[in-house]
């Protein structure tokens, strides 16, 4: 099974030039699904200490990773969505601007971590 075969690509969303890779296929076809994580999984250290998933698909695997390799998951979020104090940073889009926000007591000096985002979506 080739992965790339089991993401639907729709054109011109969420504006024109860009090409959206929606996984939603990829998810809901659960040999897919396991085949994405065990492929990630194998590719990780076992040396690192914590899975960041950045919001929000990036929260179905990082967290998906985590529990496979027995690893703490780190949530990092939109603006006003973490209840305790944070560190932010903005970042431009094909398509706009963004930013994100991850808890200052998140990580410990030292930690080696992964991090996991939905790059594929448009290319952001």
């Amino acid at each position: 099974m080739e992965l790339k075969d089991t993401i639907r690509a729709i054109e011109d969303y969420p504006k024109e030039g860009v090409i959206f890779r929606d996984i939603t296929t990829l998810l809901k076809d659960k040999d897919a699904f396991k085949k994405s994580v065990d492929e990630m999984a194998a590719k990780i250290d076992d040396d690192v200490d914590k899975i960041i998933g950045i919001e929000a698909r990036g929260f179905i695997f990082g967290a998906a990773l985590a529990y496979k390799l027995n690893k703490g998951f780190i949530p990092v979020r939109k603006p006003g969505k973490l209840p305790w104090d944070k560190i932010s940073e903005s970042y431009d889009l094909e398509y706009g601007e963004d930013s994100i926000e991850i808890h200052k007591d998140a990580l410990e000096p030292g930690e080696k971590i992964v991090i996991v985002d939905d790059l594929l979506a448009t290319g952001g």
